[in-house]
């Protein structure tokens, strides 16, 4: 009754089924991990941003490769702007995309040692080799506060390092590089600056990080549940299709087989009147 299924036809689509299975389960999974990821980002990033700001020294020093347990933590920084080694960092949006660049710059702290304050982002100049109209900052000692974040690399961003560039402008924020420009230790990371707000607006403040979405990726593997699910269905309802349709060609050729033994149909014969009796 099924011994199609032994066709090469019906074979071959058996093995995919058995490699579409699992396959569809696999990713199903793979964005379920996604989701658990998302899930714990987006806690750790409300737990960093709600947590009482600390000195910025006594989560980092020179060297120190910023966790992702601090990812977004809030600090403060005391000292003075070195504004003779402000930079700006190319290639970088603001919240309404539009591109331009961010200012990064070091602030020598009350303490001793120096880290890099990301202050936001301003317009590019005319010409990219132009270093563009940055506000000035204030004179003295400031306290700044803001989100600490892990120095950028190329693996970690995507971003190129592009080393031939414009005096007082470079790709990546690291303060491994800043160190060497600056000749003196700076603590690893960076802050991004919250506050004090600018005046005028401008450097435009960083967006916070978004901790509320936390995107499609369950629907996502609900739905390649669902496709995997859904392969051994379809095959057993191929199955019965190709089974019910053979058999239907197979009542079909048998009936048109009996037609042609039995041979033509005899026309009958009209019956004969009866003699008529006296």
């Amino acid at each position: 009754m099924y011994r199609f299924l032994l066709t090469r036809q019906w074979l071959i689509l058996a093995l995919l089924a058995l490699v579409l299975i699992p396959t569809m389960v696999e990713l199903g999974f793979w964005q379920l991990h996604r989701h658990e990821h998302k899930v714990a980002q987006n806690s750790l990033i409300s737990r960093n941003l709600k947590a009482r700001p600390v000195p910025v020294a006594s989560l980092t020093s020179p060297g120190h490769t910023v966790p992702r347990s601090d990812y977004w933590r809030a600090v403060t920084a005391t000292g003075t702007y070195d504004t003779a080694h402000e930079v700006v960092v190319r290639r970088r949006t603001s919240t309404d995309g539009r591109i331009g660049v961010h200012v990064l710059i070091p602030l020598d702290l009350k303490g001793g040692g120096t880290v890099l304050v990301n202050r936001g982002w301003v317009p590019s100049a005319d010409s990219q080799r132009a270093f563009p109209d940055v506000p000035a900052v204030p004179k003295g000692e400031v306290t700044v506060t803001g989100r600490l974040k892990a120095d950028e690399t190329t693996g970690t961003s995507g971003i190129k390092d592009i080393a031939d560039l414009p005096d007082r402008q470079v790709m990546l924020i690291n303060s491994a590089q800043e160190a060497e420009r600056l000749s003196r230790p700076v603590l690893g990371g960076y802050v991004e600056q919250t506050g004090p707000e600018p005046s005028g607006g401008s450097p435009e403040p960083i967006a916070a990080p978004d901790d509320g979405s936390i995107g499609p990726h369950m629907a996502y593997a609900v739905q390649w549940w669902l496709f995997a699910a859904g392969v051994p269905v379809g095959f057993v309802v191929l199955a019965r299709r190709e089974k019910r349709d053979r058999l239907e060609a197979a009542a079909a050729a048998a009936a048109a087989g009996e037609q042609e033994s039995s041979g033509p149909a005899q026309p009958e014969q009209p019956e004969k009147p009866e003699p008529a009796t006296a």
